[in-house]
């Protein structure tokens, strides 16, 4: 009877601390990965450690992939809702961008990501992006109200631009002038962490 009260309590421990914890998957691209850093350095962990240091009980799994673009988001989700996925923050379509892809084909791949999350009753939250000024006054608008609409159509919790405070400024961006150094991600950590907690 000993034992199988050990036994019992052990499956409850489990039950309420494994299970419990809220399982944070972010679904990005180098930005997310910690490109040229090492990955404790990367935002999504350092979320993690601000999240468990204001007491949540958080799990959060990296799904930064360097050069991914949207097109890739739904197979990678898949291969990631194997696992359990309570909220999904996701960041891609800076590459499209970057490389000039058609936005209609970027919000149709962001759509079926959302969409694929929801059925499978994951909370969506969506970190918007921006373009440089030189692809043109017309494309950077379009590319920036892109991510509003799908806020606004799919009704779920936007951050505007993830790397505000951050873009644009040489101490806190690698020589590339494009992706945070350990700097630029402890900021970008801290504005992720203020909306994720805000969600939870």
């Amino acid at each position: 009877m000993k034992k199988f009260l050990i036994l019992l309590a052990g499956l409850l421990f489990i039950n309420t601390g494994v299970f419990a914890s809220t399982h944070i998957l972010f679904l990005g691209d180098s930005l997310s990965e910690g490109y040229g850093l090492d990955e404790e350095q990367s935002f999504p962990r350092l979320v993690e450690k601000n999240l468990k240091e204001k007491k949540h009980d958080v799990v959060v799994t990296n799904g930064g992939v360097s050069g991914s673009t949207s097109a890739s988001g739904v197979t990678r989700l898949k291969w990631h809702l194997k696992k359990k996925t309570d909220i999904l923050v996701l960041e891609l379509g800076a590459n499209d961008g970057l490389r000039g892809l058609k936005l209609a084909e970027t919000q149709k791949n962001l759509l079926a990501i959302i969409k694929l999350a929801k059925e499978k009753k994951v909370k969506v939250l969506l970190l918007g992006l921006l373009m440089p000024p030189n692809y043109g006054k017309q494309y950077v608008a379009e590319f920036e109200a892109m991510y509003k609409k799908i806020a606004n159509t799919e009704k779920v919790a936007f951050l505007p631009f993830v790397l505000n405070n951050v873009a644009g400024k040489s101490d806190l961006n690698l020589p590339d002038g494009i992706h945070p150094n350990a700097k630029g991600h402890v900021l970008v950590a801290k504005t992720v962490t203020d909306f994720v907690e805000k969600n939870l």
